[in-house]
């Protein structure tokens, strides 16, 4: 999933940033905040909610037991977000930089690795061990919501700082 994330991630900004988009938006009073939240939200709903709906069909080819495909669901619907929003402060980051893309991905893989690896332990503790699953999914599901509120902010500051 994360793969599919960052195959968009370098683009997310920079064709408003070419096109004049971005300026009218800063010019027109609209916080860039909500710009950016907008624009991950766009982003999740084209690379992340596809794949996301795909993966009990997928697993079902994998002969994955259902209560699995759920598991992978849901953690995949609460880690999704956060893999974009945290994408997004990336993306906004080399927005002004012209073609950064695969410093995009250098940038944004280290700050993902929690989400990763508390999704897959709260995949795995349905599938494979008498592990629990709810502790890693709560985590996952904070780790959403704290990129929630800091990638808005963050993406937005690094889009301001570009235009000085």
């Amino acid at each position: 999933m994360l793969l599919a994330t960052l195959l968009g991630l370098d683009r997310l900004f920079q064709d408003d940033r070419d096109d004049g988009s971005l300026d009218l938006f800063v010019l027109s009073g609209t916080p860039l905040e909500l710009v950016v939240f907008a624009k991950a939200f766009g982003h999740w709903l084209a690379t992340g909610l596809p794949v996301t709906l795909a993966a009990p069909v997928l697993g079902l080819l994998l002969n994955v037991e259902p209560l699995g495909l759920g598991a992978v669901t849901l953690t995949l619907f609460a880690g999704t977000p956060g893999l974009t929003l945290i994408g997004a402060i990336g993306a906004a980051l080399m927005a002004a930089l012209g073609r950064g893309g695969l410093l995009v991905a250098v940038l944004v893989l280290p700050f993902t690795i929690p989400v990763l690896v508390f999704g897959v332990s709260a995949a795995a503790a349905v599938i494979v061990g008498p592990t629990p699953f709810l502790p890693p999914f709560l985590i996952l599901v904070a780790l959403t919501l704290v990129s929630a509120v800091v990638a808005p902010v963050a993406g937005a500051a690094a889009l301001r700082a570009s235009f000085d």
